[in-house]
């Protein structure tokens, strides 16, 4: 557990080098310097599973941990395979692992002691309007431009939708700062996502490549922070 609270300067130096690349990568993007982002890219996800990796050999065993890093592993390969167009659907491939190894990881990271019969499926329908609602429009916009990638897309987006569906379903079930910090990761991941989406097959977005990254930086962050947040706020762990 003493990993876990306190992080060594290692931990921090790579959490500092995550940060010092995607800043790096959204400047390669916004100045039009393609050759760099072979570098930068791969670079975020690299040093963001070093520093979960170094503070967390305390769960080096756990199915929560190796979760987690084959989530980063698909990650980072996806970014790559996305900076060739013409590997976007192996590229969406990796993406969907990661989000799979994020379901897992989110129902390891909550109490799951729920009675069935006091569940209000009415009212869990309302909170998951928006998550519904964002999925459905962002699929109207892009479907005619789909193609043969429609059933792949389509089995994305649904499994997108879950990851953020069982983020949200975390609530009172792990510590506050771990609910919003994933929460608020999980439906970045989504906004990231339908930005990219909504920039390939529907029309090109002003500052796209920017607002994608962004977002997706700040994604990725904010859920390997609040795994972390419930594991150190959670007894036994």
């Amino acid at each position: 557990m003493s990993d876990l609270v306190h992080m060594s300067k290692k931990a921090i130096g790579w959490l500092y080098l995550y940060l010092f690349a995607g800043i790096a990568d959204l400047v390669a993007i916004a100045k039009g310097l393609q050759e760099y982002r072979f570098f930068t890219k791969p670079l975020i996800i690299v040093s963001l599973g070093l520093f979960f990796y170094f503070t967390t050999q305390s769960i080096q065993k756990s199915l929560l941990r190796k979760a987690v890093l084959a989530g980063l592993l698909f990650s980072m390969i996806g970014d790559f395979l996305l900076l060739f167009p013409d590997l976007f659907s192996y590229g969406l491939g990796a993406f969907l692992v990661t989000l799979i190894c994020y379901i897992i990881v989110f129902k390891l990271t909550q109490n799951h002691q729920v009675n069935l019969r006091s569940v209000n499926f009415l009212k869990i329908f309302f909170y998951n309007l928006p998550i519904y609602l964002i999925t459905a429009i962002v699929y109207f916009l892009i479907n005619d431009h789909l193609y043969s990638l429609k059933i792949p897309v389509i089995i994305y987006m649904l499994t997108m939708a879950l990851m953020v569906i069982i983020a949200r379903e975390r609530f009172q079930r792990t510590n506050i700062q771990s609910f919003i910090q994933i929460l608020a990761g999980a439906f970045l991941f989504m906004i990231s996502d339908s930005l990219l989406a909504l920039d390939i097959f529907f029309q090109p977005i002003e500052n796209g490549g920017v607002l994608i990254m962004g977002t997706y930086i700040m994604a990725q962050l904010l859920i390997i922070m609040g795994i972390r947040s419930h594991l150190i706020h959670s007894p036994g762990k």
